[in-house]
């Protein structure tokens, strides 16, 4: 599904050269779970903003589903990411202004589907991870695992192949953090690829595949047995 080869990212000032990612070789299949871990630093959020078309390499080739991304516009990733990614942050990014059907529904706005249809995803996927009896409730009137849970269901309301999920229990408590885990092995059983950074090794237990991050490099890709 995702091959990344000799991948450097390079971040530059005036002053200032910083490699946030070296020599960086990876193929990731679908229908896999795969944990990132590494230290502060070490370029786990600059890889998955590279795997969901936030970012680009400086250089080296990143092919998603057989296609090369460097040879897409910006109006070609936004309709790769509209129609294959599922983001899930650790700060939740839901919108105080709106509500949590609205927040929800924002993940389908640009795909100009029917109002009818529209409702009937978003009634689905916040019922899916337990928030729909909060559906006209605002963020600050949630907690925190409501929350996570609202925004991982406005990364799957348009039912992606691929979640990139940073840090995702990251600011949540142990229940609310074990709940939001539940849902994504739930998500990938169902046939999702699912790619998660994370420093808690409990949670990169429950992936399939871990993968250990320093100083911009891959040092470590282990398949866990089942």
């Amino acid at each position: 599904m995702l091959t990344l080869s000799d991948v450097h990212r390079l971040y530059r000032s005036d002053e200032v050269e910083t490699t946030a990612l070296r020599n960086i070789d990876l193929q990731i299949g679908e229908g896999e779970f795969v944990a990132v871990m590494g230290p502060s630093g070490c370029g786990k959020s600059t890889l998955l903003n590279i795997l969901g078309t936030i970012d680009r390499p400086t250089s080296g080739r990143y092919r998603f589903k057989d296609q090369e991304v460097a040879d897409l516009n910006e109006a070609k990733l936004a309709q790769l990411r509209r129609e294959n990614l599922g983001f899930v942050f650790q700060s939740f990014n839901l919108i105080d202004e709106l509500t949590i059907a609205e927040n929800v529904e924002l993940g389908l706005v640009y795909r100009r589907w029917a109002g009818k249809d529209r409702r009937a995803r978003v009634e689905a996927a916040m019922d899916r991870v337990g928030v729909a009896h909060r559906a006209r409730h605002y963020p600050n009137q949630l907690s925190g695992g409501q929350q996570q849970r609202a925004a991982i269901a406005r990364a799957i309301v348009g039912r992606p192949s691929l979640i990139l999920a940073d840090e995702p229990t990251g600011n949540l408590d142990t229940e609310n953090g074990a709940q939001v885990m539940d849902i994504l092995q739930a998500l990938n059983g169902e046939g999702a690829t699912v790619i998660m950074v994370t420093h808690s090794p409990s949670h990169a237990d429950l992936a399939r595949r871990r993968i250990d991050m320093l100083d911009g490099r891959v040092v470590v890709s282990a398949t866990r047995a089942i």
